[in-house]
Parts: structure tokens; C-alpha cells; sequence
């Protein structure tokens, strides 16, 4: 099993920066890729950014330019920087991990419990 712990959120004024920080752990063989999901209330889950193991790096247009994903493959955790944070960021943020457990099974999809993110002045 993937745990996934986030940290970091909180209230930020807009224009304001905030750090968002993701570890891993438990029993797994590995974790291929990483990122960041948000949800605001009454909204579907989106994809905020993720980063693979080679680190490429994939970002929503609504996030770019703005927000930087990072990764430490051997701390197995995962940051989501935030800068120039608009009122419409305001909305739970998930660390996402997709790990295999095994060598011998498939890979499959693990979630943090959240970490709420509000923007306002």
C-alpha cells in the first residue's frame, strides 16, 4: 500500500506564493509518476500538474507560468510551488501517485487525503 501525506496548504492573499509538499510511504516496488490534482466545491477533480520519474513535467493551462512541480525520487516526495495565486486556486489539493506495489502486479492510482488551499484577500 501508498500512503500519501500532503502539507503546506492554508490562507493566502492573492498575488501570494505557497508551498505545497507530498510524501510517500509504505510498501511499494515504485511510483512512475507524480503530481498534484485540485478540487473546488461543486467542481470535478482536475489536473493541476504532474511530474514522472525522468521528470518531465505536464501543467494545466490555467497553472502555467505560475506553478512549478518538483520531485525527489529517492525521498519519494513531490512539491507543487505556487506563485502569482488568483481566488479561483482556492480548492482541496490531492497528491496523486501512480505505484506498483510489486514487481509482479499493475500499477494503479493513490491518493492523499487533501490539503485545503484558499485564496483571499
Amino acid at each position: 500500500q501508498v500512503q500519501l501525506v500532503e502539507s503546506g496548504g492554508g490562507l493566502v492573499q492573492p498575488g501570494g506564493s505557497l508551498r505545497l509538499s507530498c510524501a510517500a510511504s509504505g510498501s511499494f516496488f515504485s511510483i512512475s509518476t507524480m503530481g498534484w490534482y485540485r478540487q473546488a466545491p461543486g467542481k470535478q477533480r482536475e489536473l493541476v500538474a504532474t511530474i514522472t520519474s525522468g521528470f518531465p513535467t505536464n501543467y494545466a493551462d490555467s497553472v502555467k507560468g505560475r506553478f512549478t512541480i518538483s520531485r525527489n525520487n529517492v525521498k519519494n516526495t513531490v512539491a507543487l510551488e505556487m506563485n502569482s495565486l488568483k481566488p479561483e486556486d482556492t480548492a482541496v489539493y490531492y497528491c496523486n501517485a501512480y505505484s506498483r506495489l510489486r514487481v509482479d502486479v499493475p500499477g494503479r492510482d493513490y491518493w492523499g487525503q487533501g490539503t485545503q488551499v484558499t485564496v483571499s484577500s
